[in-house]
């Protein structure tokens, strides 16, 4: 019997753990609300205490909400840094995570995870670079350039770049408490909720709602086809369930590259070249996974 995984995928709302070594086979899968670091990580280890023998871990990876720190040259390496979510500043993470069980521990941000779960076993298999933006209850990017997840000095903040806000036509202020109207002040989850009074999945498919949070996350896109030339983008999170939405984002992505960009791929495969995750919810979870297998070698 082969090696087993341990795999952690630390929302802000929720903690997603489960043990296996892939998408067919997870033999465990448990998650709880993410409240105190000490309660939630307490549980998380004990997720992982309840498994001995041939289904006990032999290395745990966390795709985790940040900022954080993933240099593990780092003093702070593993720690949740700067983040908004009370009580989790500074919180050392993936060394309690360590200590605890003995066993190696892969760390990244929560969608660079889900990147890596993507290109394993997902919409980015084969390719050497490609995005992945979540879009929920906040806005996140992870990378895959040249093979390799893109770090950087600390790891991109995708969400937080600023795009063009028209306030004749959207006189929102924004919802970041950093930054106001950057992208996931316009675009995230609680941004459509705090605009229109009501949460995104009680908006009907015709609202205005959805054209302008297209036209944002296509605005976006554009962005980030001209700084990377991803070979593919992957939109997840619980925003793109919306139905129709992911068909705008594609039409608006082309109309603000206007060409320029001469690719085959967003000329005349554009659904192919802008995709929801294959792994569906769980791509954080395996990405985590992945992480695991790969401190393990």
């Amino acid at each position: 019997m082969g090696s087993v995984y341990g795999g952690i995928e630390a929302g802000g709302t929720k903690f997603v753990c489960a043990v296996g070594t892939g998408p067919d086979d997870l033999r465990a899968i448990t998650q709880f609300a993410t409240t105190t670091p000490a309660n939630t990580i307490a549980q998380a280890i004990d997720f992982f205490r309840q498994h001995r023998g041939g289904d006990r871990p032999v290395a745990v990876g966390i795709g985790s909400f940040g900022p954080v720190d993933p240099n593990p040259a780092s003093p702070t390496f593993g720690f949740i840094t700067t983040t908004p979510k009370p009580g989790w500043a500074n919180s050392d993470f993936a060394g309690t995570i360590q200590r605890a069980l003995g066993v190696p521990v892969g760390f990244d941000t929560d969608v660079n995870a889900a990147a890596l779960g993507e290109h394993q076993w997902g919409s980015a298999q084969g390719l050497d670079n490609f995005i992945y933006l979540t879009i929920g209850t906040g806005i996140g990017g992870g990378a895959l350039v040249n093979g390799e997840l893109l770090h950087g000095l600390i790891h991109p903040e995708m969400g937080h770049i600023f795009v063009p806000h028209n306030r004749e036509v959207d006189p929102f202020e924004g919802s970041c408490p950093y930054h106001g109207d950057c992208l996931e002040g316009l675009a995230s989850g609680p941004a459509i909720e705090k605009r229109w009074r009501k949460r995104g999945e009680d908006l009907p498919a015709d609202h205005p709602a959805w054209e302008l949070e297209a036209k944002y996350l296509a605005l976006a896109l554009a962005n980030y086809t001209g700084i990377l030339s991803p070979q593919r983008i992957i939109l997840g999170g619980g925003v793109m369930q919306q139905p129709g939405l992911l068909a705008l984002i594609r039409r608006h992505t082309q109309q603000f590259l206007n060409d320029y960009v001469h690719a085959r791929e967003i000329q005349d495969e554009i659904e192919r070249h802008i995709v929801s995750p294959a792994l569906g919810k769980r791509a954080g979870v395996l990405g985590a996974i992945a992480l695991a297998r790969q401190v393990a070698k």
